[in-house]
């Protein structure tokens, strides 16, 4: 019994300790994660404060926290409501951006990139995972192999193609070299499909189905999770898109935002780029993509682990 109650005595002290370590763990875990937030928001407040400060007071006041002459001027210029005397008397460039038709152009570009690029890396995925035929691993090898190739190295033949049929400054031109699938999104697709029970499938099959109606009618249902997952990062990668639009897409009425974001900068008749106006003009172009975050989040983490749910 005494060694019993002995043993009954100490217990509370050990909790006491552990429960202490546990405390000093989670303190620093909360502090790196805060540190972590703090260094991953700091940039976009940056921007924002940039875009509510007026051009004359930024240089007097580049090291304050807060909008130097808290101004909405640089949104006003964006979206087309200054002329180019009053961006000019708050200090900026004046120079003009076509920011809607910029806006519309990338939304365009992105979309039709991204449902076609999903739609058809699914159906390539779904025929690498379940189909069985004569040189299918050596296939979906080359595929991956392809990840390997700089994109800079196939910008030019792509650029020759799309000029000689003709289809220069055309959203046809600058969509057709991301059209039909990418290799990253086939293997994305394949391994949830690898890892999807095959006995709805084998039923189906069983009752008649084919493997058409048993992709569109079982597989792309249960796959919603990681087809948000691949098309919201498809469409973030399209979204930034640079290069390749630049190369094919220079006149006005394709020129995405990206390109123009990048003209506007260089459009400085006073010396010096219009910063507010620029980062008001970044500011604003994030938002599609912070919507797509905010509507697909749970999505994207049910995905996470590949198990199909929704």
């Amino acid at each position: 019994m005494s060694a019993t109650t002995t043993v009954r005595r100490h217990l509370p002290s050990r909790r006491l300790v552990t429960r202490g370590r546990l405390n000093w763990r989670r303190a620093i875990a909360w502090a790196l994660l805060i540190l972590a937030i703090a260094v991953s928001v700091l940039p976009f407040y940056w921007v924002l404060r940039t875009a509510l400060s007026s051009n004359h007071a930024l240089a007097a006041n580049s090291a304050n926290l807060l909008p130097a002459d808290f101004s909405f001027g640089a949104f006003q210029r964006v979206f087309g409501l200054q002329s180019p005397a009053e961006a000019v008397a708050e200090g900026g460039s004046g120079a003009s951006i076509d920011f809607w038709q910029y806006l519309a152009n990338s939304l365009l570009f992105s979309g039709i990139t991204t449902v076609c690029a999903v739609f058809f890396s699914s159906m390539a995925a779904y025929a690498f995972a379940r189909l069985h035929w004569k040189g299918r691993n050596a296939v979906f090898s080359l595929f991956l192999g392809t990840m390997l190739v700089p994109p800079i190295f196939t910008a030019l033949p792509n650029f020759l193609l799309v000029k000689n049929l003709g289809l220069l400054n055309t959203m046809l031109g600058l969509v057709l070299p991301y059209l039909f699938m990418t290799p990253f999104a086939i293997f994305f697709m394949r391994q949830f499909f690898l890892n999807m029970s095959r006995e709805v499938e084998e039923a189906a099959m069983l009752d008649g189905a084919r493997h058409w109606r048993i992709f569109f009618q079982i597989v792309l249902p249960n796959a919603a999770a990681p087809i948000a997952t691949l098309a919201l990062l498809t469409f973030m990668g399209q979204w930034n898109e640079y290069f390749w639009p630049l190369l094919v897409g220079s006149d006005e009425s394709t020129r995405v935002l990206t390109v123009g974001l990048g003209v506007f900068k260089s459009q400085s008749p006073q010396g010096a780029p219009d910063w507010s106006g620029l980062m008001a003009a970044t500011l604003v172009s994030a938002l599609p993509v912070l919507i797509l975050f905010a509507a697909f989040g749970r999505r994207i983490v049910n995905s996470i682990g590949f198990n199909g749910t929704k």
